[in-house]
C-alpha cells in the first residue's frame, strides 16, 4: 500500500482505524436514486421524534441560549438527573451522546500497554477508545448472540483497566441478567474499571434485566452506568448522553472533557424531556408492537431473527447482507448491514411506526420473491 503523504506524522495508533460509518441521510438516497419516499431504519432512531416536553422548551427564547456559552457544568441537567437516580450531582457527568463518555474513560484511564476487555461485536466506539490511547482492545467473542460475561471475566488480565458491557448489546438486541451480572461482578477484581452502558434499557421489557445501579451507588469499586437522551427520547441530532461514577471519576471526566460540551439547547431539552414518562411510555408501547409485526412478518417469509429488547432487530436474510442492503435501497428503504459486524447474512433494522415497518417488510419480500428465496 502506497505510504500517503503526511503518515509519518500521524501517531501510529491513528493509521490503522477506520472512520466510524453511519447509517445513509435520506436526503442523500433521494437524491442519488431519485426517490420521493425514503425510510431509514438503520440508526435506530426514534420514529415518534424528540420528546414534545422537550420541543416546547425549545420554542422558548433560543436567540438568549444560542447566544451565550452554555453552563459548562450543565448543573441544572446534572441536579435532575441526580434527583431522578436519588444520587447528588457529583456523581453525574454529561457528554456529547454518550458515546463521548466512552472517549473521555478511555483518555482517563488507559495508556500504552494497558487493556479493555469488550464482548465482540458490539458498540464500535469502544474499539475506538482503546486504539486512541494506545491501548489493546480484547475482544471476547458472542455466544449465542450474546455477551458471554463469563468469558469476558476470564479474559482479565494484570493489564485490564476497563470493561465495557453494552447492555443490551448493539447489535444483537440481546441483554445479560441480573445473575448472570452478580457471577460477573464477583470475578472482576475490584480495581478493573466496570462500565455498564445502557442506551437501550428503556425498550427492555424481561424482568431478569439487571439493577446495576446500586454497584454504581455503592462506591466501593469503579462502576459506571451509561446512559442516553438518543433513543428513548428522541433527541439524538442534539447529542446528549449522561453517566453516573463515583465523583472521584467524575472529576477526573471534568478534567479530560471540552469546557461547554453539551450545548446549551441539549441541556434545556434533555432537562424538561426527563419530565415527560407519558411520552417514553408511548414509544416504548409502539415498539413493542412494531416488534410484534415484525416477529410475526419475518416468521410468514420463512426467515430466523435474533430475539431483541432494544428497538432493533437482527435479521438472517439467508443471502450477502450488502446485496440485500443494495435492494431495499433502491426499493427506499434505508437499513443496516452487518457484515461489517461479522454476520455476513444479516442486516439490522430499525422498528419503526407502523407504516415504516410495513413499507420494510413489502420490500423485504419483493427483493426475496425476486431471487428466488
Amino acid at each position: 500500500m502506497e505510504k500517503r503523504r503526511f503518515e509519518h506524522l500521524v501517531k501510529p495508533q491513528i493509521l490503522p482505524m477506520v472512520p466510524y460509518e453511519p447509517g445513509k441521510p435520506v436526503e442523500e438516497v433521494k437524491r442519488e436514486l431519485g426517490l420521493e419516499r425514503v425510510y431509514k431504519l438503520a440508526s435506530n432512531e426514534n420514529p415518534l421524534g424528540p420528546s414534545p416536553r422537550a420541543l416546547e422548551a425549545l420554542r422558548g427564547d433560543i436567540a438568549e441560549a444560542i447566544r451565550m456559552y452554555p453552563d459548562g457544568g450543565a448543573w441544572a441537567l446534572r441536579q435532575k438527573i441526580a434527583d431522578k437516580f436519588g444520587l447528588t450531582p457529583e456523581w453525574v457527568a454529561v457528554g456529547n451522546g454518550s458515546d463521548e463518555l466512552i472517549h473521555f474513560l478511555g483518555l482517563v484511564f488507559l495508556c500504552p500497554g494497558d487493556e479493555m476487555v469488550a464482548g465482540h461485536p458490539s458498540f464500535v466506539r469502544y474499539e475506538a477508545a482503546a486504539q486512541l490511547n494506545g491501548a489493546k482492545f480484547v475482544k471476547v467473542p458472542l455466544k449465542d448472540f450474546k455477551l458471554d460475561l463469563e468469558a469476558m471475566a476470564e479474559a482479565v488480565t494484570p493489564k485490564t483497566k476497563l470493561i465495557f458491557v453494552a447492555n443490551p448489546n448493539n447489535p444483537t438486541g440481546t441483554i445479560v441478567t441480573q445473575s448472570e451480572v452478580e457471577k460477573f461482578m464477583e470475578s472482576v477484581p475490584p480495581d478493573v474499571v466496570v462500565v455498564f452502558d445502557e442506551a437501550y434499557c428503556s425498550f427492555v421489557d424481561d424482568p431478569e434485566f439487571p439493577d446495576v445501579l446500586p454497584y454504581v451507588k455503592s462506591g466501593d469499586r469503579p462502576v459506571i452506568l451509561l446512559r442516553t437522551f438518543s433513543k428513548d427520547y428522541g433527541l439524538a441530532g442534539l447529542r446528549v448522553g449522561f453517566g453516573l461514577m463515583p465523583p472521584e471519576i467524575r472529576e477526573y471526566v471534568d478534567k479530560v472533557r471540552e469546557p461547554f460540551n453539551v450545548n446549551s439547547l441539549a441541556q434545556l431539552a434533555a432537562l424538561h424531556a426527563l419530565d415527560d414518562d407519558e411520552y417514553v411510555e408511548r414509544v416504548r408501547k409502539v415498539n413493542a408492537e412494531g416488534k410484534a409485526f415484525l416477529y410475526r412478518e419475518l416468521e410468514r417469509l420463512g426467515l430466523t431473527y435474533v430475539p431483541t429488547q432494544a428497538n432493533f432487530l437482527l435479521v438472517d436474510v439467508g443471502a450477502p447482507a450488502r446485496e440485500i442492503f443494495n435492494a431495499l435501497l433502491r426499493r427506499g428503504i434505508i437499513v443496516r448491514p452487518a457484515d461489517a459486524f461479522g454476520f455476513p447474512t444479516f442486516i439490522r433494522v430499525t422498528i419503526g411506526k407502523p407504516e415504516e415497518n410495513e413499507a420494510f417488510i413489502r420490500a423485504l419480500e419483493e427483493v426475496l420473491a425476486e431471487r428466488g428465496e
